[in-house]
């Protein structure tokens, strides 16, 4: 399958559409990569909650979410993509059926949150060593869940780690469910549906579920920022 490697909101909506996700190269520089990875033990940065993913039955790794005030660099990616996701989202939302409308600035969907008891930031870092992985899951942590989100990766697959594919699942009604496996480069990002997105058949849209999870890391580690643009209950 061919890539769609390109950005803006008619670009994104189109490789969103045609293989149910965007590729996105070069969102960070390889030093913007490295001070994102070395935030994971900075003792000056505020974490809400670090979760030891075996625990919980979710796979095996660790990851820890920021508290407010993010760090610079994940609000200005946070506010930088969501008005062209936002266009994509409403649109996905009538050809769906739904009467959800979200607002064209990020500072007024987190408004929408806390309007509805979400507070807590969600913004991510995920570190994963040999051995670990990740189980395919969802973020929709609460009523409100914005239809669209960004993993960016912030190790590089042919010197810091191996294995560790980034995996994607679509189930679509009455069909078997199809695997997208992918390993992007350092400073990539892969925008991907949270939880559902439309597809046109023959009769017209419908929606088809989406998962996503890591693969077992075989060696090294592997760090990625995952922006979830909704806050959590």
């Amino acid at each position: 399958m061919t890539e769609q490697i390109l950005t803006g909101a008619d670009a994104l909506s189109t490789a969103l559409d045609r293989q149910g996700y965007a590729l996105v190269p070069g969102v960070l520089s390889p030093d913007v990569c490295r001070e994102m990875r070395n935030l994971y033990e900075d003792p000056d940065i505020t974490f809400r909650s670090t979760i030891d993913m075996a625990r919980y039955n979710f796979g095996r790794g660790q990851y820890r979410y920021f508290a407010y005030p993010l760090p610079e660099a994940v609000q200005s990616l946070r506010e930088t993509f969501y008005p062209d996701l936002a266009a994509i989202a409403n649109i996905w939302a009538e050809r769906l059926g739904s009467d959800a409308q979200w607002p064209e600035a990020h500072s007024e969907l987190v408004r929408l949150c806390r309007s509805a008891g979400q507070a807590r930031p969600t913004p991510l870092i995920l570190k994963y060593g040999a051995g670990d992985y990740n189980c395919l899951h969802q973020d929709l942590y609460g009523e409100i869940h914005f239809p669209l989100q960004m993993v960016v990766f912030l190790s590089d697959p042919e010197t810091d780690y191996d294995g560790g594919e980034f995996v994607l699942t679509e189930q679509r009604p009455r069909m078997q469910t199809i695997a997208r496996v992918m390993r992007p480069s350092l400073g990539d990002a892969v925008i991907i549906p949270v939880r559902e997105r439309p597809v046109r058949g023959s009769r017209g849209w419908y929606r088809t579920q989406m998962r996503h999870g890591v693969s077992e890391v075989r060696s090294g580690q592997r760090f990625t920022l995952g922006l979830i643009f909704h806050d959590a209950a």
